[in-house]
């Protein structure tokens, strides 16, 4: 969904792109997002970074527009293009500046090496270029986090409180914004100068490393298919997300959220064997032994999960059949959808009307303006 004519531009690319989305200095420029939070930070960035344009947020975004009684337009795939060499290295310039002022630090490839085998101080490592870009070449162990986004959810991709956060953008503009924004928010955050194209050797999308996998009872797919026909003592438990859950799961297996199955216990049907499984089989893998201790039951997990049942061309089962744990894995935003409540919308713009309040009243953000 999106305002008619609207043309995406995420955060962090702002600042690269409107020169050539705008070109004159007297078109006004509106941004958005679908409530407030990233419309007003892209704003404000624009102005941070000198552009000529007048600039403004529109208030209350998608919901605020829907609101009012306004139409969206759906599906559209307007988009920003690539910019000229020297509109990039103006904006690199722009970017630069508002970093500086914000007191981001810079660091070089060669200092970031012992960083990431440090095991007494966390450092998470972002690239905040599109994930078009980054597929294509980046710098290996860097994760792929559009900037706008890593302002935004930041608590989500670095939940350790005053880690170090080092960004990754050859061209500079994509690292240097949201730097500025993170240094604001009191992270220690530092920009990689010097990067090259040949420093960018890792391809393909982003692998989250795992720790080292506990030692559990496996089970191929093809036994686990012929205990599911022939054995009415083993039952089948998903702890997939419950989206997951519905599009496609084993038929006759059970949703459990992983932190709610002492509850789920007393849903589940009584069995001599308990195979859990998990979209990819990770979850289950991780989750097998402290289940284990909760039941007599014997404990097997599926090899590679559900994605393996699917590959091997298995029957699968959709919908919201069997309900061990309440489906509350994920709370679904009011802009979620083509038919949300109205109060629910409104509802959502008041509490983040009240989160300014709070900030006055929280004296542990440490956030400051530039």
């Amino acid at each position: 969904m999106s305002i008619p004519t609207g043309i995406s531009v995420p955060g962090a690319e702002l600042v690269l792109r409107i020169p050539e989305i705008a070109p004159n200095p007297k078109t006004k420029v509106i941004v958005n997002c679908a409530g407030r939070t990233r419309s007003i930070i892209g704003t404000q960035s624009l102005i941070n970074a000198g552009i000529p344009n007048e600039v403004n947020a529109l208030r209350n975004g998608t919901i605020g527009w829907t609101l009012a009684g306004q139409a969206l337009d759906k599906g559209q795939s307007r988009k920003f293009k690539e910019v000229s060499e020297n509109t990039a290295n103006e904006a690199a310039l722009r970017a630069r500046s508002v970093a500086d002022k914000a007191g981001v630090k810079r660091v070089s490839l060669a200092d970031i090496q012992a960083w990431k085998s440090q095991t007494d101080r966390t450092t998470y490592f972002f690239d905040p270029r599109t994930p078009e870009e980054y597929v294509a070449g980046h710098l290996p162990g860097f994760r792929s986090t559009p900037g706008g986004q890593l302002v935004q959810e930041t608590e989500m991709l670095a939940p350790v409180r005053g880690a170090r956060i080092v960004l990754s953008d050859p061209g500079g503009v994509r690292a240097n914004m949201p730097a500025s924004w993170l240094a604001q928010m009191a992270w220690d955050v530092y920009v990689i100068d010097g990067i090259n194209t040949a420093d960018l050797t890792e391809k393909g999308t982003w692998i989250q490393p795992l720790p080292k996998a506990p030692e559990v009872q496996m089970v191929d797919v093809k036994t686990a298919s012929v205990w599911l026909q022939n054995d009415s003592s083993t039952i089948f438990i998903d702890l997939s997300t419950h989206a997951n859950y519905v599009k496609a799961h084993i038929p006759g297996s059970w949703f459990v959220l992983r932190s709610q199955f002492s509850a789920a216990m007393e849903k589940l049907p009584k069995a001599d064997r308990y195979i859990l499984t998990s979209t990819t089989g990770d979850l289950a893998v991780f989750a097998a032994q402290e289940i284990q201790v909760l039941t007599r039951s014997e404990i097997f997990v599926l090899t590679s999960g559900n994605q393996a049942w699917i590959d091997a061309g298995l029957e699968v089962e959709k919908g919201a059949t069997h309900l061990a744990s309440p489906p509350m894995d994920r709370y679904k935003r009011p802009y979620e959808g083509t038919s949300v409540d109205p109060a629910a919308m409104q509802a959502y713009l008041d509490w983040e009307f009240g989160l300014v309040e709070q900030l006055g009243k929280d004296g542990t953000h440490h956030f400051w303006v530039l």
